[in-house]
């Protein structure tokens, strides 16, 4: 499950955590949402469902939170290419990332730290 957006704000935050919770359905119960620290993610006007939880990382630690090594290997499929357009570029993008979630073992590759939790009985 992912969502392409071609801008980030509050609202468009708000909009995601409401997917988020959508896609988990009730039975889930509580979930947490793992986030740094972008003015976006903070913000009092962030509108956070009921049963999701926002965990923010410290400040300035982006080697802790996973996804951001996923990023490079999102760009190799528009680094150095022209698009005629922004459709262009997020098609390009969307092409990217559902090759990425089909390929499982890549992504664990490079999300899963040697130091986190369950990760020896995962990896």
């Amino acid at each position: 499950m992912s969502l392409l957006v071609d801008g980030v704000d509050t609202e468009v935050m708000s909009w995601a955590l409401r997917e988020f919770r959508g896609w988990l359905g009730e039975e889930e119960g509580e979930v947490w949402v793992v986030l740094d620290r972008a003015g976006w993610h903070v913000s009092p006007r962030v509108e956070v469902p009921e049963g999701v939880r926002l965990v923010f990382l410290p400040p300035y630690s982006p080697e802790l939170q996973p996804v951001e090594r996923v990023w490079p290997l999102v760009n190799e499929a528009v680094a150095n290419r022209y698009f005629a357009d922004l459709g262009a570029l997020m098609e390009a993008v969307e092409r990217r990332w559902l090759a990425l979630q089909g390929d499982r073992e890549l992504l664990r590759r490079h999300t899963l730290f040697h130091w986190w939790p369950g990760a020896k009985g995962s990896a």
